[in-house]
């Protein structure tokens, strides 16, 4: 029986998306003729259509804890098969970054620090020719992934570009209190605010929160969704590091009427935690 030749030694590969899981098989079929088992993982495929801020918060949470040298790919690209380019971003901790030009990498690439970056020409991919032009995820970013994963250096897949630009909104802090809003609502309806936990005063046992219905509300600072009581309105620490509100058992968004880009108001105590 003829033997399969063994697979090269190659990178991890994730996949972020606003797909589903229906077209990010698609692209994991394009992957898995050159990758050894294991080496593929999905971030997410459920983010919101379009949300490419929202999208590179998460990615930016989520893909600084893999090893340096992963390749990551990003396909929440509302302008697909329009002007904007499809890039790689060399990084200077050897990780490669995969996706449209919409600003989306840039935030996880600014972290890992950026080395260089390449407009993919889909001429240098070879393989199986474009379909359409609706689904670069699987026709120019996954085949590119694979190349980088296995060995090609990232300039020999097309010319160099400075990228867009595209910052995550950056909060207020304040002597009392900070400004900031929504970034990421989670699939809980929970609102992750990019306001730092460490932000929160040790005082703090309640809070004010302005934030859509809510004007003035002093809101429970708890450790748990638990802690809240069910039904209830909170405020605790994120999994990503910064404030979270919520409903114990519900949806905060539903309850306050806010979303990704809704404007957040903390105030807290500079006494003494009571109780």
């Amino acid at each position: 029986m003829a033997r399969r030749h063994a697979l090269p030694r190659a990178r991890l590969v994730t996949l972020t998306s606003d797909v589903g899981a229906a077209y990010a098989a698609q692209m994991k079929g394009r992957l898995v003729d050159s990758l050894p088992p294991g080496r593929i993982i999905d971030l997410v495929h459920d983010l919101p259509p379009h949300g490419v801020g929202e999208a590179a918060f998460v990615l930016r949470a989520m893909a600084t804890k893999f090893p340096p040298g992963t390749v990551h790919v990003v396909v929440v690209d509302p302008g697909v098969g329009g002007a904007r380019a499809p890039i790689v971003i060399e990084c200077r901790d050897d990780s490669r970054l995969v996706g449209p030009d919409n600003g989306v990498l840039i935030p996880l690439a600014e972290t890992l620090g950026v080395r260089a970056a390449y407009r993919i020409d889909p001429r240098t991919l070879g393989g199986l020719p474009r379909v359409g032009t609706t689904f670069d995820g699987r026709d120019v970013f996954a085949p590119a992934a694979a190349l980088l994963a296995t060995g090609t250096p990232p300039r020999r897949l097309g010319p160099r570009v400075v990228p867009h630009r595209y910052s995550i909104p950056q909060p207020e802090k304040r002597l009392h209190g900070a400004h900031g809003e929504v970034v990421h609502v989670d699939r809980f309806g929970n609102l992750i605010t990019n306001v730092p936990t460490d932000w929160l005063s040790p005082a703090a046992d309640r809070i004010g929160l302005w934030c859509g219905r809510a004007r003035g509300r002093r809101l429970r600072v708890v450790p748990s969704y638990e802690a809240a009581g069910a039904g209830h309105l909170g405020v605790l620490g994120s999994s990503f590091g910064s404030i979270e509100l919520f409903v114990s058992g519900g949806r905060a968004d539903r309850r306050l009427g806010a979303r990704v880009g809704s404007s957040v108001r903390f105030r807290w105590p500079d006494g003494p935690r009571t109780g």
